[in-house]
């Protein structure tokens, strides 16, 4: 395992995660995003894909031979059992390449941006997520604000933007956990200036960080 500090950056749907992402990039600091490595390692001939549709039958593909992400998300979101089957035949790939692409970064330190950090820490199944990061820092912002976006982003209705929320970690749950919070409730240029700042305290930790 790459010896950089090392970030998780997390935060509920919508919360302006891909904001602070960009800017740390903008400052030069790697982003390993698990959205990407998720993509990865199913993409079309690999293992995974094949373990997918082994599991949850050829009706998960696109007509291009892909995987239709959307499609399998409604597949498993109302079922407790399909979605940890997913997690289980995911996770450690998704891992994996995550791993690989830090070992290739180059940076003073490494931001892992994993969307469902706080949801992971409280699977079974994702066993030592806590391990992979030095420190959590959440985005946080106000749940009116995160359906605003869906519906604006997305399309979704409330209805659907509301049960996505009630499926991920509370505010609450996410800030017990955090190190390091970012609120995410004025403007753009507020939440990049505050990613500045803690670059700057970041860049001093990483300096005096040994794994």
């Amino acid at each position: 395992m790459d010896s950089r500090l090392r970030i998780g950056l997390t935060g509920g749907i919508a919360s302006g995660k891909s904001t602070v992402a960009r800017r740390f990039q903008e400052l030069g600091v790697p982003v390993i995003d698990a959205d990407t490595a998720a993509r990865t390692v199913v993409a079309v001939g690999t293992p995974g894909l094949a373990a997918l549709i082994a599991r949850f039958g050829p009706g998960v593909l696109a007509d291009d031979g892909g995987l239709d992400r959307r499609r399998l998300r409604d597949l498993v979101f109302e079922d407790a059992r399909a979605r940890r089957d997913l997690e289980g035949l995911l996770h450690p790939l998704i891992r994996s390449e995550m791993e690989r692409a830090a070992e290739l970064a180059v940076g003073p330190y490494l931001v892992l941006a994993i969307p469902l950090l706080i949801e992971n820490l409280r699977s079974e199944q994702a066993g030592g997520s806590r391990g992979r990061v030095d420190r959590i820092l959440v985005v946080d912002t106000e749940e009116a604000l995160q359906l605003e976006r869906l519906a604006q982003r997305d399309g979704s209705s409330p209805e659907q933007a509301r049960a996505i929320l009630a499926a991920q970690a509370s505010r609450a749950e996410r800030a017990a956990l955090a190190d390091d919070l970012l609120s995410n409730l004025g403007s753009e240029a507020e939440l990049r200036t505050a990613v500045d700042q803690l670059h700057e305290r970041y860049l001093g930790l990483a300096t005096r960080y040994s794994r």
